[in-house]
């Protein structure tokens, strides 16, 4: 079931989402080789769709190109391609930490339906691939509650990393609400400290001015002493609508 999950999650809205879960690392284990097979058979028989354009599909088979040629880099899925208009293939990749580690661009961003999923030897090793992400937009960590808490540390690497932290879930589908953090240090965004989806969005559109000395009357209705509109403000550190 969790293999099946990720698929969809590659593959929704034809891999386009920006919450696309394209790197996937794994502790090498009896588990993990078990979701390879599965997760490389879902991709398989998955279905290639259209893009939203020419100029994005072109892109993504040039990204998915520069991945296949890269040494240590092996075909793990992938579904029958479609000679259609701006169809996008579905495939799953396959590399080792060591080949990763060695050559940072095989974690680039591949805009599409791909993922690349890495297997680590130990735990360490997982560690050190973590250390090496620069930002993303959000980061999943799968495990018992056991193995969290064994994996704190890594929870501490990777809350560095990203805008948005998930535990046992997945990232594409953004809610909008007042915790939602779109956002993710450089070069995810430009600025961490802003969401482009949630509550709190709109701070990336507006610029503070502060009015210093000006007579109530040429203050915005906004800031006037008697609030005509009502609204609840910050005044000297207390939030009041008076």
């Amino acid at each position: 079931m969790l293999a099946q999950n990720f698929v969809g999650s590659v593959t929704l809205g034809v891999g386009q989402f920006c919450t696309n879960p394209g790197l996937a690392v794994l502790q090498q284990s009896d588990e993990a080789n078990a979701f390879l097979q599965d997760a490389g058979q879902g991709i398989t028989n998955s279905q290639p769709a259209t893009m939203l354009t020419q100029g994005i599909q072109r892109a993504f088979t040039e990204g998915l190109g520069k991945l296949t040629s890269a040494e240590g880099v092996d075909v793990l899925g992938q579904a029958t391609a479609a000679d259609s208009f701006a169809n996008g293939t579905p495939t799953l990749l396959k590399t080792s930490a060591d080949a990763l580690l060695a050559n940072p661009l095989l974690a680039e961003e591949v805009f599409g339906p791909s993922s690349v999923l890495v297997e680590a030897s130990s735990r360490e090793q997982l560690l050190a691939v973590a250390r090496g992400l620069e930002g993303h937009l959000t980061a999943t960590v799968w495990g018992t509650d056991a193995e969290l808490l064994e994996y704190a540390d890594l929870l501490e690497i990777l809350e560095q990393k990203v805008g948005r932290l998930l535990i046992n879930g997945f990232p594409t589908g953004v809610e909008v609400s007042h915790a939602m953090q779109h956002g993710g240090p450089y070069p995810a965004t430009t600025d961490s400290r802003s969401t482009s989806v949630g509550t709190n969005a709109i701070l990336r559109f507006v610029r503070p001015v502060c009015y210093q000395n000006f007579p109530d009357a040429l203050l915005p209705d906004e800031l006037k002493a008697a609030n005509p509109l009502h609204i609840w403000r910050l005044v000297n550190g207390k939030r009041m609508n008076e």
